[in-house]
């Protein structure tokens, strides 16, 4: 987008890419999802609304993905999550609207969890808690999972990827010390907008049921969009997601 370059800032040997545009309080960070980048169309249809709306901007690449440093298999939710704090430490100021798109809505859950203070809203796009478990290991059969005991990997098909997503033992395990959806989820109350096609052939719609059901509070509100996919990157996809998260702004 005009207007924007990429910076970087370090977390211990990695370099975290990031776009920044500035603007008013509160700030809107973007956080994307497995195996994509910043450059997708709705990250950059919500940094397009903020600038309209006059707000600051963030969206930026975990390790191992688009411009920031790394190997994707070195990756797990954790460091993924720790990316995503270190950003909203270093380029961020004061209350953030979260917006987490598939893992990114993990990933923005457990970032709300280590920075309570800092969170001003929470807006899932089709959110995927806890799927390196409900999604990938429950879904696995015996050779996929032998595989991946003997190799270390193993290749998920996707959409997306002909070559499959390469998923690691270090992806699962780790996973596995960041799961949500076992028990209630203490978050702090603030709203929280979950946005969920329910043709999404990934993540289930149920999901964001789930995730509804686990939150302590009851600032909840879940939109099913009846022939939404998982991407939710049609127009009206896209506008749905910028209006759900401009009645989180301040007029």
């Amino acid at each position: 987008m005009a207007g924007t370059s990429i910076h970087s800032v370090q977390r211990g040997p990695a370099t975290i890419a990031y776009r920044q545009s500035p603007g008013r309080s509160p700030g809107i960070v973007f956080l994307g999802g497995l195996k994509s980048d910043m450059t997708g169309s709705k990250a950059t249809a919500l940094e397009a609304y903020a600038q309209e709306r006059g707000h600051a901007f963030v969206r930026f690449d975990y390790q191992g993905h688009g411009a920031s440093s790394g190997d994707f298999r070195d990756g797990t939710i954790g460091t993924w999550a720790e990316d995503a704090v270190a950003v909203l430490d270093q380029v961020t100021e004061g209350p953030q609207i979260l917006v987490g798109s598939s893992m990114g809505g993990w990933i923005m859950l457990l970032a709300a969890l280590a920075r309570p203070d800092r969170v001003r809203a929470l807006v899932g796009v089709a959110p995927a808690p806890d799927f390196t478990e409900r999604l990938m290991w429950a879904r696995m059969d015996a050779e996929a999972r032998a595989t991946l005991e003997r190799d270390g990997e193993w290749r998920q098909p996707s959409l997306y990827d002909d070559a499959g997503y390469p998923i690691t033992k270090a992806l699962i395990e780790d996973g596995r010390r960041h799961l949500l959806l076992d028990r209630p989820l203490v978050l702090p109350s603030v709203p929280v907008r979950l946005i969920h096609g329910q043709r999404d052939p990934d993540v289930p719609w149920q999901t964001s049921l789930d995730l509804a059901a686990a939150i302590n509070h009851d600032d909840v509100r879940v939109t099913l969009v009846k022939d939404g996919d998982h991407r939710l990157s049609r127009p009206q996809d896209l506008d749905l997601i910028t209006r759900q998260v401009g009645e989180l702004l301040p007029c």
